[in-house]
């Protein structure tokens, strides 16, 4: 677990993990340290215990107000229960449809005095700053909304705008060019399989929209922070996902592959014998 600022009192929990037959991607979070806080996502329960202890490093669980779902799968919420718990004072924004999703599908009952409903293109006050729910261009969840900070000129893009990595980084700069754009094409195909389907006329206005809004910075669920100029460069290309192919995605050939690998290391392990380093026996990534 890692935390690093992207904007004035606007910080981004992040943490990485390894994807087989890959290399690593994020499950981040935010957080707007403002005059009434806003917990941007909730991150997975994996890692609650070093989640809890980070954004309670940062905020003072008793001054939160807002606790923000872009969207209710499992590595956005998988602390709720327990910040609500922390969090007396916090609301949480979120969809109609998405409170009955966390029911059915994690039996997560909301009281609803402790809920507000916000839909795409609403906007909210949050002590010194004005709010703006805003639907990323591509998504994985109908629920999703993504968050627009005017004062910072921040945005949560939910699980958009992701990118694999190679280690924990704080910059998509980071990532080496070589390999920057197919790792980002990859992940914003990958939670869009109907990226095929779109019209992209419509597509673009949507973009459009967003580039409108005058972003500074873009944070998101599975990747680092987006900055300077290439907030402009990822807008650009994210306006490709209609041209491009599907997702040429790994099947049974590699699984196998991967089963082999995890057995052999288990039985040199048995052995006595050191462990081949992570990736030297990998099949390539799909």
């Amino acid at each position: 677990m890692e935390k690093y600022l992207i904007a004035k009192d606007t910080w981004v929990l992040s943490q990485v993990f390894p994807v087989p037959l890959a290399t690593n991607i994020n499950a981040n979070s935010m957080i707007i340290a403002g005059k009434e806080p806003v917990i941007v996502d909730t991150g997975p329960s994996v890692t609650r215990d070093d989640w809890l202890r980070t954004a309670w490093s940062i905020v003072d669980p008793g001054a939160v107000r807002w606790v923000f779902l872009s969207h209710d799968d499992g590595d956005h919420i998988g602390n709720l229960l327990p910040v609500l718990e922390a969090c007396p004072n916090a609301k949480v924004l979120t969809g109609s449809f998405a409170m009955g999703r966390m029911r059915l599908d994690h039996g997560i009952e909301l009281p609803p005095l402790r809920v507000r409903w916000v839909n795409d293109g609403d906007s909210f006050e949050a002590g010194d700053r004005a709010l703006l729910a805003v639907r990323p261009p591509v998504f994985d969840a109908p629920t999703t909304r993504g968050l627009f900070d005017a004062s910072t000129g921040v945005y949560w893009a939910g699980d958009a705008f992701g990118c694999m990595v190679p280690r924990h980084l704080d910059d998509i700069a980071g990532v080496p060019e070589d390999e920057r754009w197919d790792a980002f094409y990859k992940v914003n195909r990958m939670i869009s399989p109907w990226h095929r389907w779109l019209d992209s006329g419509r597509y673009n206005a949507h973009i459009d929209s967003l580039q409108a809004l005058g972003i500074e910075a873009i944070a998101t669920c599975h990747g680092p922070a987006i900055r300077s100029s290439l907030v402009d460069e990822v807008l650009t290309r994210i306006r490709e996902l209609p041209s491009l192919p599907a997702l040429d995605e790994p099947g049974q050939g590699d699984l196998d592959q991967l089963i082999e690998m995890v057995m052999g290391q288990h039985a040199a392990a048995a052995n006595g014998a050191e462990p081949a380093a992570r990736g030297a026996a990998e099949p390539a990534a799909a």
